[in-house]
């Protein structure tokens, strides 16, 4: 077992009144991982992501990130300490252009002052050059460099899910959460998002951690698998020993996993 693993999360559990969504979730994610977290629909799947990420806070628990306590930290901290995230549900900026809604995520790593930026300074101009720079070279990564100044409402849908991939990608991540990236995609789109998916963990070095229910993709994708059932988690390990899990294919009443 590695000793530092980039996530380790012991004894989660988030309850919402009397309705316990997740229930004593211990695990690990290790640097350079490409991990898939599946489950029946109201397994606490999101609800995971969202306490990874502030937007929901744990009742009992500690989630460790690259020796970083996040237990209770604010959205904010956390994205600036290397975890980003896209969504179930597309979430776009749809009145800003493709390139836009980049910019306005590079400038969580832009440096410089209320007055400077006020006064546009010379500090001001190189900061927003490089984030404007860093935001075409992510564009470049995902195919979407020549919709850069189109509005990303105008996008495919398969573009615009590679557009919130790119948002979440300019905030230079450590650990990347995919929440169903292939929801709604043709078997091309799909193809092409696994080849950047593959492409963003080794050529990169991007931990990602992905939530999917095209099995298919998540048995061909990912190395290790962690399985979730009413907030719980029921198995872990490589797609084969998931794939035979008794229980596993019990929770998904039968379903080819």
């Amino acid at each position: 077992m590695d000793p530092n693993p980039l996530l380790s999360v012991s004894n989660l559990s988030v309850n919402f009144g009397g309705l316990r969504a997740l229930s004593n979730i211990n695990l690990t994610i290790k640097h350079g991982d490409l991990v898939g977290l599946i489950g029946p629909n109201g397994a606490g799947k999101t609800t995971f992501f969202n306490t990874l990420t502030g937007l929901c806070k744990p009742s009992t628990g500690q989630i460790m990130f690259a020796g970083f306590d996040l237990t209770n930290k604010a959205a904010s901290y956390i994205s600036r300490q290397g975890i980003a995230r896209t969504f179930q549900n597309i979430r776009l900026f749809k009145s800003l252009t493709v390139l836009e809604n980049l910019m306005v995520a590079c400038h969580q790593n832009i440096n410089y002052s209320f007055l400077t930026g006020v006064l546009k300074s010379k500090k001001y101009r190189l900061e927003e050059e490089a984030g404007l720079e860093e935001a075409k070279r992510i564009l470049e990564i995902v195919g979407l460099s020549h919709h850069a100044h189109e509005l990303s409402v105008n996008l495919p849908y398969g573009d615009q899910r590679k557009l919130e991939i790119a948002r979440a990608l300019v905030t230079k991540p450590k650990l990347l959460l995919l929440d169903e990236p292939a929801a709604g995609m043709n078997p091309a789109e799909t193809q092409e998002l696994l080849s950047l998916i593959r492409y963003l963990r080794s050529d990169l070095g991007i931990t990602i951690l992905l939530i999917e229910h095209d099995m298919n993709l998540v048995m061909n994708l990912c190395e290790h698998i962690f399985v979730l059932d009413y907030g719980m988690l029921i198995a872990e390990g490589t797609a084969a020993e998931i794939r035979s899990n008794e229980q596993v294919i019990q929770a998904y009443l039968g379903a080819d996993v």
